[in-house]
């Protein structure tokens, strides 16, 4: 069955959907089949996977909604390789219909239970908000990635994050827990990037991911492609990081499955 992961943070900005996308690849390289799920109705995960949004029959708010199936709305094997269920502004207005369900903060997991054992990871990049798509996504999930910044303000979005985490664990979701924090954009010629990254290491411990993203243009650039990192330039310091960070993330997921 595959693992599922939500790559969240309240805070906009921080390099989650950059995560989601640069991070599906990375796993297709080490040969492990992915679906990324975007959740996040700007839909920038579609278009950075090389998805057109605005030309969908279907999208993830249709599964969510069951006015489309799952196989209806996939777009399989992308330019990178993996699957996605892509999203576009319309996901906006299925948010508001969302609302009306019995299970509304359900639907996701409901959605996906069928399709898991056909996949080794499932990535599901959030909105930048902690609104009723996020719940889903966190609710579907088994664990949470958190990208932030080490900057003041990141600080302050995590607590709410976690705040959240927290009172899903004590209601509806017991078993989620925290992938790992990693840190983005990072320039460790800046004093108070060091400071936050030792902070996060002192109350977090090995929860922070030996893998730092740094601040890398070709990062920034790669979208615009409609590719990941690791297709648009390969040598490039974003995609080998990227490619680090998935390294890392599977050795975790072999240790957790050792020890059930």
């Amino acid at each position: 069955m595959a693992k599922v992961i939500a790559v969240a943070n309240q805070k906009g900005g921080v390099g989650k959907t950059t995560t989601c996308v640069n991070l599906a690849a990375s796993l297709v390289a080490a040969k492990r089949k992915v679906l990324l799920i975007d959740i996040d109705p700007q839909g920038n995960a579609t278009t950075g996977s090389g998805c057109e949004k605005n030309d969908l029959d279907y999208m993830i708010g249709d599964v969510l909604l069951g006015d489309a199936t799952f196989s209806q709305a996939l777009i399989s094997g992308c330019q990178a390789g993996y699957d996605i269920l892509p999203a576009n502004p319309d996901l906006s207005v299925a948010q508001v219909s969302l609302l009306e369900f019995d299970k509304r903060e359900q639907q996701l997991s409901i959605a996906l239970a069928p399709i898991r054992d056909d996949y080794d990871y499932l990535l599901i990049d959030c909105p930048p908000s902690l609104n009723m798509l996020t719940i889903n996504a966190l609710v579907a999930a088994d664990s949470v990635l958190i990208p932030m910044q080490c900057e003041y303000y990141a600080l302050e979005g995590l607590s709410g994050l976690m705040e959240t985490i927290d009172l899903l664990k004590k209601s509806i979701k017991p078993q989620l827990y925290i992938e790992g924090l990693l840190r983005t954009m990072h320039d460790s010629r800046v004093r108070l990037t060091q400071e936050v990254s030792e902070q996060l290491i002192a109350y977090f411990g090995n929860k922070v991911f030996n893998t730092i993203i740094p601040r890398n243009v070709r990062l920034a650039e790669a979208p615009s492609y409609g590719l990941p990192t690791l297709h648009y330039d390969r040598k490039s310091a974003g995609a080998e990081a990227y490619l680090a960070l998935a390294g890392e993330i599977i050795k975790r997921h072999q240790r957790t499955i050792e020890m059930v």
